[in-house]
């Protein structure tokens, strides 16, 4: 059997947090979970193996998803980076190079398709 790929979600409405990470998890990925961005970086620096950040933009602290994007890109280039948000469009220009952005409420096939997808170049 295949490892399963380290992936981080990031959002703080734990509902939504659970109905995403029970989709990652049923698709095959070993999920690290967070609630905000502080907790995301300390994943990130403990758990060198995680390969894509699936992050929501409006988070509670000083650090939203857009700024934790751009730090996840300076500290950590290769990672892959989705950011999603219900409440503002984001534009790819605000968002690092190679990464993707989704509206709420999106479709966790398209998720995880998009993941796949990321993860394979």
């Amino acid at each position: 059997m295949p490892s399963r790929i380290p992936v981080l979600v990031v959002e703080d409405e734990p509902i939504l947090r659970f109905d995403i990470v029970d989709t990652l998890n049923d698709a095959g990925f070993h999920v690290h979970e967070a609630g905000n961005a502080t907790e995301a970086i300390e994943i990130l620096t403990q758990n060198t193996g995680i390969r894509l950040v699936f992050t929501d933009v409006d988070m509670p602290g000083g650090m939203d998803g857009i700024k934790l994007a751009a730090y996840i890109r300076d500290r950590w280039p290769p990672l892959k980076i989705i950011v999603t948000s219900g409440y503002r469009k984001v534009t790819l220009e605000e968002i690092p190079a190679e990464s993707c952005f989704f509206s709420k409420p999106y479709d966790p096939a398209w998720i995880v398709s998009t993941m796949h997808r990321m993860l394979a170049n």
